[in-house]
C-alpha cells in the first residue's frame, strides 16, 4: 500500500499538486482549517504535514497507529509533543530557514505600522474621517532597535534594518561575541538592557521551557514610555496579561502581536480593544514565496523518508 500523506494546514498549490502526482504516495486532499477532518483522517495516515493549527499531543498521537513521520512546515515545533513522538517511534522534522525571510520582513512591517500609526490611520479613514494631526509618527532612522534572540531570523532582521542606520542591540546567551562585524550591532549581557536602552524591541526566540513567559511586566517597567514592542516569534514568550497592563498604563507606547499563547485567537479576549495594540493572525510565514519553499522542502523530506530509505511498506512498532 502507498503511504497516506495528510496535508493538514495548507500548502502551496504547486507543491501540493507535485506531491499528489507522485505515484508513490496517496495524498489526502488538504484538510485546511478543519481540525475535525484532520483528527479523523490522521488515524489512518502514515505522515502528516502540518503548520501551527494542528497540535499533535499525546492523545492525538495515540490514535494514529500508522503514523511514522510528522513534518512541521515551518520553523517551530512547539505544537508537537516531540517527547511522546520519540517514545512511540514517530520521526519529527521541520523546514528550517524556509520562511525566515518572510518572518523577518513581517516583524519589520509591524515596526513601521507602529511607528507610523498606519493601522489606526486606516481605521479612521474608513470611518470617513481626516485626522492627519492625530497620526504623526516617528522615523526608524537613528533609533535603537533591541533584538531578543539573534538566531537566523533575528540576524535577518538586523541585516534588513541596517540601511535605516539604527543602533542595533541584541541579547542572545548562545552568541558569545560582542559584535558580529558591524559597528552598529552590539550584544548586551542582560535581556533587561534591551528594555532599558531600546526604542524598538522585537522578539525572535523559540518557545521552550526557558523562554515561556520570559517577558513580563517588570521588563516593561524598564522601558521609555515611547518604546514600541513587537512579537512575531511565538506566543507564550511574552506574558500577555502583563503586556496589556503595560500598554494600558502607558509604560510603552504601543505593541504588535502576530502570535499568541492560544491560537487561533478567536472571539473576544482581553487583547481585543486595547487601543495601542495591533494584532495580526500569525502571518509571519504567510507569503507565497515562503509557502513554496516550505512545501518544496517538505516534499523532498517525504521522498527521502519513504522512498530513499525504503520505508514505503514499513509498519511502525
Amino acid at each position: 500500500m502507498k503511504p497516506k500523506i495528510l496535508v493538514c494546514d495548507g500548502m502551496s498549490s504547486d507543491i501540493f499538486n507535485k506531491l499528489k502526482n507522485n505515484e508513490n504516495f496517496d495524498v489526502y486532499p488538504e484538510a485546511k482549517n478543519s481540525q475535525e477532518v484532520v483528527a479523523k483522517e490522521a488515524v489512518e495516515a502514515d505522515a502528516l504535514v502540518i503548520r501551527s493549527a494542528t497540535k499533535p499531543n499525546q492523545e492525538f498521537l495515540d490514535k494514529c497507529k500508522n503514523l511514522k513521520y510528522i513534518i512541521r512546515a515551518g520553523e517551530g515545533t512547539d505544537n508537537i509533543d516531540k517527547v511522546h513522538c520519540k517514545e512511540i517511534g514517530i520521526k519529527v522534522s521541520n523546514t528550517p530557514g524556509a520562511n525566515n525571510n518572510s518572518a523577518a520582513e513581517h516583524a519589520i512591517s509591524l515596526m513601521f505600522t507602529l511607528l507610523r500609526k498606519t493601522a489606526w490611520a486606516n481605521s479612521s479613514m474608513q470611518e470617513g474621517e481626516w485626522n492627519k494631526s492625530m497620526f504623526s509618527g516617528n522615523e526608524l532612522t537613528n533609533k535603537t532597535v533591541g533584538i531578543i534572540g539573534f538566531g537566523r531570523i533575528g540576524q535577518l532582521v538586523a541585516k534588513r534594518l541596517i540601511g535605516f542606520d539604527p543602533e542595533i542591540l541584541f541579547f542572545d546567551p548562545y552568541i558569545t561575541s560582542h559584535s558580529i562585524g558591524y559597528d552598529n550591532i552590539t550584544k548586551v549581557d542582560k535581556v533587561e538592557d534591551i528594555f532599558k536602552k531600546s526604542d524598538i524591541i522585537t522578539v525572535h526566540v523559540p518557545l521552550v521551557a526557558q523562554t515561556k513567559n520570559m517577558i513580563t511586566y517588570d521588563h516593561f517597567k524598564l522601558c521609555s514610555s515611547n518604546t514600541i514592542f513587537v512579537n512575531a516569534a511565538r506566543g507564550g514568550i511574552v506574558n500577555e496579561e502583563d503586556l496589556i497592563k503595560a500598554l494600558k498604563e502607558n509604560l510603552i507606547r504601543s505593541a504588535a502581536l502576530d502570535v499568541f499563547g492560544n491560537e487561533p485567537l478567536k472571539g473576544k479576549t482581553d487583547l481585543h480593544g486595547v487601543e495601542n495594540l495591533i494584532l495580526t493572525p500569525h502571518l509571519g510565514g504567510s507569503t507565497a514565496e515562503a509557502q513554496f519553499r516550505v512545501g518544496e522542502m517538505a516534499y523532498h523530506q517525504l521522498k527521502e523518508f519513504f522512498i530513499n530509505d525504503n520505508l514505503l511498506n514499513e509498519v511502525r512498532v
